[in-house]
């Protein structure tokens, strides 16, 4: 299974791939998207994760934890969350992933256009990809403190599949920030559809069985670009949403729910199901519901007018932080 985001990221994937991994209990957890410039939370044990390299999925301590070739990797940020996640027995880093250097966030952050005009998150990414394109990047096999990492991912990957294990994989960013079907010029520095956070961890397309797309029951945005729905702050304010970037820490666009977006982000992503995040935030009495019968009348008058316009099953609904708080219909409607 692949879990995308559909919007311009900030989507909640992190906590869905980690109750997906409690639930599921997959043997393999790769993540797939362009590198630690997208930050995934996840809230369990009473404590909070703010993740930018290893999969979220390391909740479950029976899953292989693996970062596929097609990622970039700051060695000092997976040494970290190695170490943060008490996980290093389990990590694998592809000896092919791009490494960033700090003279690619140097110019990522001195850049007027980068920084300025498009708002990147300054991590260093978009250089990196250029560094990778112009054949003149290190990888991740030629970094010392890594190599009781290094592994070749691809082939981890489709051993397990062979012996009809689960793998999933976790997707960053958002479709909307796609650098070939997103808002272009205020992208991200690689595609983020589904087909190439599969080919991001070596995995075929005859190979995907599921690809989870997740809708926030809002948009939120970060840095500049077009947003169609986008509401001002004060009524952002008004409905209690304030939010701010995992990553950057930069406050959050706030907009209705945009079905245009979302309809075309289903149909290049080939969603087979859909998540919908912070219902509780938009729906008064949601908060903490794991029943569907027990959601209040408009909030599941809004699911059911998703899943009539998308035309994809809403299989899973988040109503509150914790990896609990999950109403799972998969049962129901697939």
């Amino acid at each position: 299974m692949i879990v995308a985001g559909g919007f311009w990221g900030d989507e909640g994937k992190g906590k869905v791939v980690a109750y997906l991994a409690l639930n599921d209990k997959p043997k393999i957890i790769a993540r797939a998207g362009v590198g630690p410039n997208a930050g995934h939370t996840v809230y369990s044990l009473d404590n909070k994760f703010g993740l930018r390299q290893l999969p979220c999925g390391f909740v479950y301590k029976g899953a292989r934890l693996l970062i596929g070739p097609g990622v970039l990797i700051n060695p000092e940020i997976v040494l970290k969350e190695v170490k943060l996640t008490d996980s290093g027995d389990r990590v694998g880093v592809d000896h092919r992933c791009t490494v960033i250097e700090s003279s690619h966030i140097e110019q990522d952050r001195s850049s007027a256009h980068l920084k300025g005009k498009i708002g990147t998150t300054g991590t260093g990414c978009g250089p990196a990809n250029v560094a990778r394109v112009n054949r003149v990047a290190k990888l991740a096999k030629d970094i010392p403190e890594l190599e009781r990492f290094l592994t070749d991912v691809p082939q981890e990957v489709n051993d397990s599949l062979g012996k009809n294990e689960l793998v999933l994989i976790e997707g960053s960013q958002g479709f909307g920030l796609s650098l070939i079907h997103g808002t272009y010029p205020y992208v991200t520095s690689k595609d983020t559809s589904a087909c190439t956070l599969a080919a991001d961890v070596g995995v075929g397309p005859t190979k995907v069985d599921d690809v989870m797309l997740i809708f926030k029951a809002y948009v939120s945005r970060v840095g500049e670009g077009p947003f169609p729905t986008e509401m001002a702050m004060e009524e952002a304010e008004r409905l209690g949403i304030v939010e701010y970037g995992t990553v950057t820490g930069r406050r959050r666009r706030i907009g209705a729910f945009d079905f245009d977006l979302a309809k075309r982000s289903v149909m290049i992503n080939g969603a087979t199901q859909l998540t919908i995040t912070c219902l509780d935030r938009l729906f008064k009495g949601s908060s903490g519901i794991k029943s569907y019968g027990q959601l209040p009348a408009n909030a599941k008058e809004f699911i059911e007018h998703i899943e009539g316009e998308l035309k994809v099953p809403v299989t899973l609904i988040s109503t509150g932080k914790d990896i609990k708080n999950i109403i799972d219909l998969r049962s129901e409607k697939l």
